[in-house]
């Protein structure tokens, strides 16, 4: 059972957090109906992550052995058969899937994209360059939709594209990590990254940074936002989203992290950056 749940990787269910974006910027965060939506899709996700999870595991087996952390984890370590695998990732599906369809028809429709997505890149997309990446900060939009769609309410362009940059961040950043941790044995770990290089890498992080910081920027003083929130005063929440990307890119460079961004996030610091910007927003968006 201990491997069982460890399979699951619950520390991984910070991602979807995402889900939450559409209701705290739609201005219905104290609304009890939309609250009980969202935490069902958080808890709808954290079921169909983790059979996408289970999927993973059990395609790159050989693969994780050769990998001085992976190779721990239940299904390379032989601590769970593939098998009790296999059956655990249908069940959270088919079970995320029947529960996606008592939310709203469009919540459906977007957890099934997030399903085939993930199975894409599971068995097609995680070996072609640049693909692979986007596959995976495509992942993180949907679960941003996926919130918005759950409250039937619209989300912002402008925040489709910061979930998309900032996750495309985190994606080549994990990538610069397994690159620069494995060095010569990156290859038999995982075969795409013999396309990369750490420069290369470095060049698209800090392409994807400046984009992430200038795309936040104009959304919080764009007209638009202005006019729906009443308010210019969200932009005062730029300096945590500036730190936040200076920290995890410090975290990356000179403590060598970057592998799980859900190990990273745990970093006092960015802790407590995180729970300010929750604040600041908060104050900004609900308080008149």
């Amino acid at each position: 059972m201990t491997a069982a749940l460890e399979a699951l990787r619950p520390r991984q269910w910070m991602k979807n957090v995402f889900v939450f974006a559409g209701l705290i910027f739609s201005q219905n965060m104290f609304n009890p109906r939309d609250d009980l939506l969202v935490l069902a899709a958080f808890a709808i996700f954290c079921a169909l992550s983790s059979s996408v999870y289970l999927v993973n595991d059990l395609v790159d087996i050989e693969q994780d052995r050769c990998h001085p952390v992976k190779c721990k984890r239940p299904l390379p370590s032989g601590r769970l058969r593939p098998g009790t695998a296999l059956l655990m990732a249908v069940l959270l599906g088919a079970g995320g899937l029947a529960a996606s369809a008592l939310v709203t028809p469009a919540f459906l429709w977007v957890a099934l994209s997030y399903l085939a997505l993930n199975l894409a890149y599971n068995f097609v997309l995680k070996q072609v360059v640049i693909l692979d990446v986007l596959s995976i900060a495509l992942g993180f939009v949907l679960r941003a939709v996926a919130g918005a769609a759950a409250i039937s309410v619209a989300i912002s362009q402008w925040l489709l594209i910061c979930t998309v940059l900032l996750a495309l961040f985190l994606a080549l950043s994990k990538r610069r990590h397994e690159l620069v941790l494995l060095d010569a044995t990156a290859v038999n770990h995982r075969r795409i990254l013999a396309e990369y290089s750490p420069y290369l890498l470095d060049q698209m992080i800090s392409v994807v940074t400046a984009s992430t910081l200038v795309t936040y920027c104009l959304y919080t003083t764009a007209p638009e936002t202005v006019r729906k929130f009443h308010t210019s005063n969200l932009v005062y929440t730029v300096p945590f989203v500036l730190f936040g990307i200076f920290r995890y890119l410090y975290l990356v460079h000179r403590k060598d992290e970057g592998g799980s961004p859900e190990r990273t996030i745990t970093d006092l610091p960015m802790m407590v950056n995180l729970a300010l910007w929750l604040i600041t927003a908060a104050i900004v968006l609900y308080v008149r």
